[in-house]
Order: C-alpha cells, then structure tokens, then sequence
C-alpha cells in the first residue's frame, strides 16, 4: 500500500493495483492533474472534501474512474452525470479493493447548523493493511484498522474528542490530514498530543512524498 497525502482531506492510495482519490476539496490543490485513478470517493458535500469548480477537470483527466460519493453530494455537486452514491452500510468493489461506507453524519458543528451525511470509507484488500478515512466525524470507529487518515483539526472537534477516537479505533499507523486550519504550531501541538497519549504512531506526510505501508 502507497499513501500520499496532496493536501488537507485530498489523499492518493495505491493498493492492489488500484489507485484511489478521496475528497479532492478546495483547500488543496496539490490534486489538480491526478491522472491514471480507478476511483474518486467522496465523503461528503463540504467544498474542502469536493471541489465544484475544479472537480470536473478531474473527472474528465480520469474518464475510466468510478465516482463513488456520499449521496447527499449528488443534490449539491454538479459532477456532470458522473457520481454514484454510496451510503452507509453500502460497500464497492473495485476489482481486489472493497470500500465499506461506515457512518452516517458529519460532527455537529453547532447546534444550529443542520447535520449533513457524512460516510467513512474503509478499504481492505488481501494481504493489505485496512486504511480508513473518516471523513468529518469521529463517530464511528470501526475494526480492524491498520492505518488511519487523523483530522488533525476541525471546527467542529476539540483534541479531546480526537484522542478518544483513536484510542476506540486502536490503528497502529496513521498520518494527519484535514490540517488547511493549522499553524505549524498548531500541527506540531497536535501531532505531540496525538502521537504521545494514542496507541497510534502518527506520520508528518505533508510534503507529498508517497508513504508505503505494509501489511502487519
């Protein structure tokens, strides 16, 4: 397995042959002119995790992939007759790669903001680690992780309620991501806290080199 962090909540994997993009959003670019992808998947319909003006340049770089999206992106993203959705307790199959939906809402923001769906993705293939990116919630917290996409920051989430959730999820591995927010101060405060009182090691991918992961 090869990760590759391009930007906030933007993250390339490369397993089984195939090669993944979840939420391209409009706080990074670094995802502008990915080519040769099998799938985009999209966990919900803020514009950091799917990008309306930039994704359709995308669709039509990659016009074999499958689009696969949290199906209350099909109402509010324009994505040219190209999106399916994908709901939770639905799952895909991409060849040897599944992704199982996990999940239903994004976190609270606040009480007086309505809650939006929101969809983990779980994505397990023979004979490699289980990688998960939970989107914009701390939820759920399934099984079998081995390597985990960490916001490392939101508005709608406090470093308590990140702690908690990687100790529920018990990942060995994982990187930061969802981070457009933060300082380097903040990242390195953060990355300490998370790295320091979780059971997972958690990785700095924000130069953009690829990371490969093995299973066990």
């Amino acid at each position: 397995m090869k990760i590759t962090h391009l930007g906030h909540a933007a993250v390339l994997l490369e397993v089984a042959d195939r090669r993944i993009l979840f939420d391209p959003g409009n706080f990074s670019d670094a995802w502008h002119g990915t080519t040769d992808l099998d799938a985009i998947v999209v966990t919900h319909l803020h514009p950091d995790h799917v990008d309306p003006e930039h994704v359709g340049g995308l669709f039509a770089a990659n016009p074999d992939a499958e689009v696969w999206v949290e199906p209350g992106v099909l109402d509010a993203v324009d994505l040219g007759g190209r999106g399916q959705g994908i709901a939770e307790d639905e799952s895909v199959d991409l060849g040897a790669v599944r992704i199982d939906a996990v999940g239903g809402l994004h976190a609270v923001i606040h009480r007086d903001i309505p809650r939006i769906g929101n969809v983990g993705l779980v994505v397990t293939a023979e004979g490699e680690p289980t990688f998960f990116h939970p989107g914009d919630s701390l939820d759920t917290a399934p099984a079998g992780i081995d390597v985990v996409a960490i916001p490392m920051m939101g508005p709608w989430a406090a470093m308590k309620e990140h702690i908690d959730f990687l100790r529920s999820l018990g990942a060995a591995q994982g990187f930061g991501v969802h981070n457009a927010l933060l300082s380097d101060r903040g990242w390195n405060l953060a990355f300490g806290r998370y790295n320091e009182m979780t059971p997972t090691t958690v990785h700095d991918l924000r130069s953009g080199e690829a990371w490969e992961v093995s299973a066990g």
